[in-house]
Parts: C-alpha cells; sequence; structure tokens
C-alpha cells in the first residue's frame, strides 16, 4: 500500500536561505584523524540560516585536506559546536527529508541507556508498557477543542492511501492522548479497571519550522505515559510521581541539574490542568524543557465520554494524566557537559565507560600488551564496567586519544610495554583535561583495579553534577521588577522573581525580551512577595529564560 502525505505549508519549507551566517571565524582547535564532512545546519533547518548545496571558504575549511575532524570552540558557536559534536562524535546524521535525522548506534545506544533506566521506574510504579497505532482519525483530534487549536499547526496529515483519496483524513501521531482514550473508552467500564496504567516508546511527528537535531525534529522518539483514576486526588497524586521520577533522573543519571516546577498557564500543554516540567540550563544558558508530567483532569475523558460506574453505580468521567520524556534529552547532555575537546558522557549514561587503548612500538611487544589488555578488559567486564577495547592497530595510540575523548568516554586505560613489566596501567579521566587528569601506576590487580575505576566513575558522575549546578546558580539573577528581569536576560541569564501577573502580561514580557516562564518551581522561598510587573502580593515566584 502506497501512502501519500500532504503536508500543510509546505511552500514555506523552501523559502530563500541566506548563506552570511554560514561563515565563521577559522577554527581554533584541530583533531588529527579522519572524519565525514561536518553535520550541516540546513540539513536539520526548514527556516535555518544556510543552505545544503552552498558553503563558503571558511566552512570548507572545516575539512582540511588531511579531513582532519575540527570542533567550533563553544565559546565562538554555540550551535555550530554543537553540531559538530553531533557529527564527530557519530551520533546522527541528517535524514534525506528535512528537518529529520538518522541516529547513528552511539547516540542510540545513548537513548537506550535512558530507556533502561525509565523502564525499570515505570514497572517499579506499576505501568505496563503497551503500543497504540501511529495513525490518528483527525476527528479523534478535533474533540478536545484547545487540543486540537493547540497542535493544528505541527500536524502530518495522510490523505491518500492505496492510490485513493482517503474517506477522512489520517494524523500522524503527534501525540496520542485522543487515541489512548478511543481506546480506554472501550476498556474501562467499573471503578474495579482503575486505576489503569500504561506507557509506550513510540516515534511522533511534529512540523517543526525551525528544527535542531535531537532538540527539535520533524521526527522523534519518546516515551509517553497514560493513565486513568478514579479520583482527582490519585491523578494529581501521579501526575507528581512521574515529575519526582523525571528528576531523580535527570540528578543521578544524567548529572543535570534540573529545576522542577508547575508551568504557567499560557504555557501549560494543549488539553492539560496542570502541566510539571523540568528545566534544564544549557551551557549557553538557554532553558531546555527535559520532560513534563500532564494532569489532564476530565477533558479528554469528557471529549471522549470515558466513563467508569463508580462504587455507588453512578457514573462518572475518569480523571487522567500523560507524562513524556523524549530524544531531547540526548541534547541536552551534550550541550550541559560538552567542552571543546567534544561530547562528555556521565558513566551512568555513558554506552561506554572505560576505553582501553593498548600501546606497542615493536613487533615482539605486541602480543603482550595485547594479553595484558585482555586481561584488564575482562576484569573489568566480570566487574560490570561497559568497557571497550580498541585494539585495531589503523590508527596510531594518539588519534585513539582523540577519538575516544571525542565520544565522551569518561575514563581511558592506557598499556604499553612498561605497564606490562610494571603489571599497572595508567588512566586519564575525561572530564580532567591533560596531566592533572592522569594517573600512572594503577595496579593490574583486579580487587585494586576494579576498586579504583568505580571510584573514578562515581567520581566522574558527581564531579559534572557539581560543575553543571554551580553554572546554573551562577547564572539565575533575583529580580523583583521588570526592569531588572529585562536586563537579567538580555545579558543571557535567567531571571527569578516573585509574579501574580496576568497572562497577557506574560505574553507581554515574551514579546518585548524573548523570555518565557519557564516554571513555578517547587521549592519557593518564604516570605511575603510583590510581584515584579504589577506590584500586586505575590504567593510564587516564577523563573523566567530564553529557551530552545
Amino acid at each position: 500500500m502506497v501512502v501519500c502525505l500532504r503536508l500543510p505549508s509546505l511552500t514555506s519549507l523552501f523559502s530563500p536561505i541566506t548563506t552570511n551566517s554560514l561563515r565563521r571565524s577559522p577554527p581554533l582547535r584541530r583533531r588529527r584523524y579522519r572524519l565525514q564532512p561536518p553535520l550541516l545546519v540546513a540539513r536539520f533547518s526548514a527556516a535555518t540560516e544556510t543552505t545544503e548545496d552552498k558553503v563558503d571558504n571558511n566552512s570548507k575549511n572545516r575539512v582540511n585536506s588531511d579531513r582532519d575532524r575540527v570542533i567550533t570552540p563553544r565559546s565562538q558557536d554555540f550551535n555550530a559546536w554543537y553540531l559538530d559534536i553531533i557529527a564527530n562524535a557519530e551520533l546522527a546524521d541528517y535524514g534525506p527529508v528535512r528537518g529529520t535525522m538518522v541516529i547513528r548506534p552511539y547516540g542510540y545506544a545513548i537513548w537506550e541507556a535512558i530507556q533502561e533506566y525509565l523502564n525499570v521506574k515505570f514497572k517499579e510504579t506499576g505501568h505496563s508498557n503497551m503500543y497504540f497505532p501511529q495513525f490518528i482519525p483527525y476527528t479523534f483530534i478535533e474533540k478536545e477543542a484547545s487540543h486540537v487549536e493547540g497542535f493544528s499547526p505541527e500536524l502530518a496529515l495522510v490523505t491518500i492511501g492505496g492510490g485513493k483519496e482517503l474517506e477522512e483524513k489520517l494524523v500522524v501521531r503527534p501525540t496520542s492522548e485522543t487515541i489512548v482514550n478511543h481506546m480506554f473508552t472501550q476498556w474501562i467500564h467499573s471503578y474495579r479497571d482503575l486505576p489503569l496504567l500504561v506507557n509506550q516508546w513510540v516515534n511522533v511527528t511534529r512540523w517543526e519550522m525551525r528544527t535542531k537535531p535531537f532538540v527539535r525534529t520533524l521526527e522523534f522518539l519518546w516515551q509517553e505515559g497514560h493513565t486513568a483514576h478514579a479520583t482527582p486526588e490519585e491523578a494529581e497524586k501521579e501526575a507528581m510521581q512521574m515529575i519526582n521520577v523525571y528528576t531523580k533522573f535527570a540528578y543521578e543519571q544524567t548529572a543535570i541539574p534540573v529545576i522542577a516546577g508547575r508551568k504557567s498557564r499560557v504555557e501549560t500543554f494543549a488539553g492539560a490542568s496542570i502541566t510539571y516540567t523540568i528545566e534544564a540550563m544549557m551551557g549557553d544558558r538557554k532553558a531546555l524543557q527535559a520532560g513534563t508530567s500532564h494532569n489532564l483532569g476530565q477533558n479528554f475523558s469528557r471529549a471522549f465520554e470515558t466513563q467508569f460506574t463508580d462504587e455507588n453505580g453512578q457514573r462518572q468521567h475518569v480523571w487522567q494524566t500523560s507524562w513524556a520524556i523524549s530524544t531531547r534529552f540526548v541534547g541536552g547532555i551534550i550541550m550541559t557537559h560538552g567542552d571543546d575537546a567534544g561530547l562528555m558522557l556521565p558513566p551512568r549514561i555513558a554506552p561506554i565507560q572505560v576505553v582501553i587503548i593498548p600501546i606497542w612500538k615493536k613487533d615482539e611487544d605486541k602480543v603482550g600488551v595485547l594479553h595484558a589488555a585482555s586481561s584488564v578488559k575482562k576484569i573489568l567486564e566480570t566487574a560490570g564496567v561497559k568497557v571497550k577495547l580498541d585494539d585495531s592497530d589503523q590508527r596510531t595510540p594518539g588519534w585513539k586519544f582523540n577519538f575516544w575523548e571525542m565520544k565522551g568516554v569518561p575514563l581511558r586505560i592506557e598499556i604499553g610495554p612498561r605497564d606490562v613489566s610494571s603489571g599497572s596501567v595508567v588512566i586519564s579521566r575525561r572530564d580532567i583535561p591533560g596531566k592533572p587528569g592522569k594517573v600512572f601506576g594503577i595496579s593490574m590487580e583486579p580487587s585494586i583495579l576494579e576498586a579504583y575505576v568505580k571510584d573514578k566513575l562515581d567520581e566522574i558522575q558527581s564531579s559534572l553534577l557539581e560543575r553543571a549546578t554551580s553554572f546554573r546558580d551562577s547564572n539565575i539573577v533575583d529580580v523583583s521588577s521588570y526592569d531588572e528581569l529585562k536586563v537579567a536576560i538580555s545579558q543571557g541569564k535567567w531571571a527569578r522573581g516573585p509574579w501574580s501577573a496576568s497572562d497577557e502580561d506574560e505574553l507581554k514580557v515574551k514579546e518585548e525580551t524573548g523570555a518565557t516562564i519557564r516554571c513555578f518551581p517547587f521549592e519557593q522561598p518564604q516570605g511575603n512577595k510583590t510581584c515584579l510587573m504589577t506590584g500586586n502580593p505575590a504567593e510564587e515566584v516564577a523563573i523566567f529564560a530564553k529557551s530552545y
């Protein structure tokens, strides 16, 4: 069956694009190992600043005659730095459709690590995995008014199937609340059927105009949880439980110190009563919405007549939640921890925690070095460490050092002839560059080596979280007036201040500064507060920031 997609506003995707902003200063740092050409911004953005086919001289220099890997310094051009890391660390590549991406094995391995952790947590909290269809009748989307209004500009529609015009348009899944409710209505009849707790790992499609790999693409991967409850209290407890799961995951697994809180009415998910969020500060100080949990109230259950008979024999509409984390989190890890040398992965999320580099010059040393390296690999694998032995002889040790540094492997073990003779290894930390991060003479004795490696992995995990927390806190400014807010935002910082103003005032802030309310944090300061905009009493402080 051939399916034809007729997508809205296609002409806007092919509007003329200038090349001026592609011109960059010559790269300041070069890597001496071979590379595929850098990921072009134009491939990822439908309204980007560059073109796919025209590259100026400076851009051509980014892949020199030796095809060296080159990373734009982060301080010089954050977006170019981000794209360079994605290309050079082999995380993703562009797809043939503008705005789509192909997630490469190493990038997908990070996503798998996210899945593995969250799957355990979801099942511990009573949820079961299942799957809902990708195609949704358009009439389903129309049933919930705010939902269709919020998603209409992003919908991809199927209008032809099997060579014939379809009787009803189909929506390519942007999210699943509508089809979930359609099925819940068939499955839920009595209070005995509640709570119903499910999750699915799927792809979704949202026709974005401006895209950025991992952060915002036409198609992306996520998990979406959907639950139905007998009471509003149970639904609220579920929504809070899941945002807490996400918060713990961010801190403990990805070393990203997110701020958890409640979205404003303006920023609440289309169709939800309340949206909870975790907001992360990226290396350029923009905010990234890293995960959300929605208390849907009875909005969808009333639209779809999802009802149950309660213990008193009365028909009631169910109370619902939905919650999600996506491959956007991979982008968050890159932009939080990466540096000018490349990706930097927290050990608990890293596909490879330790890489072993054997070093020899003479053929007579090769066998002994490789045997020792294999023994070290076996020791660490037995201890549950994710380890890679790079024993290829097509590349120099120096090339391998830089390559695995680029891919963000937390620890590197070097083994040469002298180390074999002394029964020891050299260990280098990815988070501490150069000699300060290198330690010589670590014994190969299994118990000593295992303990040392695990201790250093824990240290790196903690160090990355501490570093990110310090950066976040130093870039949040407490403000008490709109003028102070505007100054903070103009400096690229987050502004935190009391807020009780109207939705119109919130939109005014967005129009004049480009910043939005990221959340009302769960952790609130004590004492009386005065709204920074109106001067009226305020019960909460809000955080404003520019965002992705």
